[in-house]
């Protein structure tokens, strides 16, 4: 990974840092590819229980696109201006979301436009008491992307979400608590503690039943109630059958903690 992502694995939790803070954590080319990376390894290593996604200093978690290179490609005419949704934010928001376990987002200062769309990407926010959330796009011109006009309506309802996105403006950390956006507001000298405390107790957790929560929540809000039941009865066969499911009832017979092993 380049250096300005940084990836880690400890006992079963990755941690991917965004490591550019002297330009608030913004996505240059060489960003924007090293998170794709390393949202792809944390999402397919099977030793990769949890993720951790947060971000150096504390200004920024992510303001989005590094606007001072894209105004050079744009003057170059260079066609990554255009073809950096689909090769880099789309797949970076795939992994995240799609991640057969859990992911937790540290928003440690601003997160804007795309960096607003990669805390949604994750499961669970913990954020601190400091931090703000903007949309950004129609600021500078643009429509959405990094997932957020599929993920942000699905948190605070369509008719906010539009109001956000034609009214870009900055959402502070308890707005965006009320909003549903944060799901725990810590202070900012906190915050690297209560994220990590979170993410370890996940990835020490049962990963097949975090998964299959993740699909069946997705899968819910865009199908029938008749769907999702089949659907849930699919996913409760294949957690029910994981060794974590056998574990967790001896552990509860015996009234003991259960002590995964993620499979």
């Amino acid at each position: 990974m380049a250096d300005t992502v940084l990836y880690e694995v400890s006992d079963g939790l990755a941690t991917i840092t965004l490591n550019r803070p002297e330009a608030m954590n913004a996505m240059n080319v060489t960003a924007k590819v090293a998170l794709r990376e390393a949202a792809r390894t944390a999402a397919d290593d099977d030793a990769v229980r949890a993720v951790l996604l947060t971000a150096a200093g504390d200004r920024a978690f992510c303001v989005g696109q590094d606007l001072k290179e894209h105004v050079g490609l744009l003057a170059a005419g260079s066609e990554q201006t255009m073809t950096t949704v689909r090769e880099h934010y789309n797949p970076i928001v795939r992994a995240l979301a799609g991640a057969p376990k859990p992911v937790v987002a540290a928003v440690n200062g601003v997160a804007a436009g795309a960096g607003f769309g990669f805390a949604l990407a994750a499961d669970y926010r913990v954020v601190a008491e400091t931090a703000a959330f903007n949309t950004s796009f129609a600021g500078v011109g643009l429509t959405a992307d990094s997932g957020i006009s599929w993920t942000l309506p699905r948190v605070v309802g369509p008719s906010r979400a539009t109001d956000l996105l034609f009214f870009p403006r900055s959402i502070t950390a308890q707005e965006a608590y009320e909003l549903g956006i944060a799901n725990r507001l810590v202070p900012a000298d906190q915050l690297r503690t209560e994220a990590e405390k979170v993410a370890r107790a996940l990835a020490e957790g049962p990963t097949v039943a975090y998964a299959s929560i993740k699909e069946a929540v997705a899968y819910g809000l865009t199908h029938t109630l008749d769907e999702t039941l089949e659907e849930e009865g699919v996913l409760q066969t294949r957690a029910g059958l994981s060794e974590d499911h056998t574990i967790a009832v001896k552990a509860f017979v015996n009234k003991e903690k259960p002590k995964y092993l993620g499979r």
